[in-house]
Order: structure tokens, then sequence, then C-alpha cells
């Protein structure tokens, strides 16, 4: 089971795929699913596996002991001879971002923040381009204090990652339903506390790109199991 933390310092990668059809995203999961299972690299922590909700793709979350050992995977020959161009078949697009887990927020009753399928939350992934030079400027707006997300109904948690290139933020959250996420999604400006909309509005005026899918987690697996 993979855990988000700021202390363990993992380079993670989130892999991004989307596909046109629903039979596209099943294999895509099958094949996911089989690498995951025979997982065995030098460096790897864990794999979570999401299948897209809102529209078709997948998500691979992957922790990783460093950037080094990332690389020594890439150099194979199995994965740049079979892993890539079964991908590149199978995909319409793909997104490999690497990045790090700089903030974690979650609800008071929410001891540690887990991606795990018996969790069955509802997952929002939202990718933002940056400028490198805002890159700080934006994780700090994501990580102010905000009491009022506390009061949300279904918020369970969001951890923001800085992609280690300076070029992206990340923003992994957690919600119990799609219901209450897209309840809060779709909430009036007006309706949100003065301070919040200032961040937000900040926030649009920084970012160079903005792309988002919603994701259920199907499978995951670690280097300890």
């Amino acid at each position: 089971m993979a855990r988000i933390t700021v202390a363990d310092n993992f380079l993670t990668v989130l892999n991004l795929f989307e596909t046109e059809t629903q039979d596209g995203q099943d294999r895509l999961l099958e094949e996911m699913r089989s690498i995951i299972d025979s997982a065995n690299y030098e460096g790897w922590i864990s794999s979570t596996l999401l299948g897209g909700v809102d529209q078709r793709g997948t998500a691979n979350y992957i922790q990783w002991r460093s950037l080094e050992d990332l690389q020594q995977r890439y150099a194979t020959e199995t994965f740049r001879h079979e892993t890539v161009p079964l991908f590149n078949e199978l995909s319409t697009s793909i997104r490999l971002l690497k990045t790090e887990v700089v903030f974690t927020r979650q609800r008071s009753t929410v001891q540690e923040i887990e991606i795990s399928p018996a969790g069955n939350e509802h997952t929002v992934i939202i990718v933002m381009g940056v400028d490198p030079d805002r890159q700080k400027e934006v994780v700090e707006l994501f990580a102010q204090h905000d009491e009022w997300l506390e009061t949300v109904p279904g918020y369970v948690s969001n951890s923001i990652l800085r992609g280690i290139d300076g070029t992206d933020v990340v923003n992994f959250a957690q919600w119990e339903s799609k219901e209450t996420y897209d309840a809060f999604h779709s909430l009036p400006e007006e309706d949100r506390p003065n301070e919040v909309r200032e961040v937000r509005a900040r926030i649009r005026e920084l970012l160079t790109a903005r792309s988002a899918n919603s994701y259920r987690v199907v499978h995951t697996r670690s280097a300890e199991d």
C-alpha cells in the first residue's frame, strides 16, 4: 500500500495515459497490472494504478527511492523495446511526470494519506503548468492554511507535488465520492471565503496550462509486499 508523506522524500512518478475507448482503458489497466505484479526493480518502492472516471485513461502513481534508480529502469532493454512501444500502441497520449511531494493536507479525522482500492476514494489529479520562476509561489499558495476545507462535505485530503524540472505542480486530491467533489468544483466563487477566492485567483494568474481527470484506485503493490 502506498502512503503519501513529505517526510519519505521519495521520487514520485506520475504516468498519465489517455485512450479513446473503454476497451483501450481496460487493456491499459490489464497490462499495467501485470507489470506492477512482477515489479522487482532496484529502488522501486510502490506502484498504485488508477482507472479514469471522467475521461478514459489511467494513472500510475509510482514511488522510487531516487532519480538514479528510475533512470536505471528506463535504460533497460525491456522498458525501451517492449514497454514503451506497447503503451504507445494502446494510448493516444502519455505524460511521464517526475515529481516530489512538497505538501500534504488531510481532514482531521484522517490519520494518514493512503492510496488503496480499499479506501474507495474519488481521486482527482490536476496537472498545472508553470514557469520555473513561479513554481515556488504556486506551491506556497496551495500550502496556505485553509480552515474552510475542513468544513467542505466529502473532502478527504490533497497532496501537492512539485515537478523536479520546475514546470509542473500537481494537486492529487481525494474525496469521499464523485458527487461531493463535483459539488465543490462547481461551487460559485461568491460562495467561497474571500481568502480562498484570492488564492484561487492568484494561482490562475500564474498557470500556463491546466488539465484534470478523476480516477478510482484499482490496484496497488509495494516492494514490502
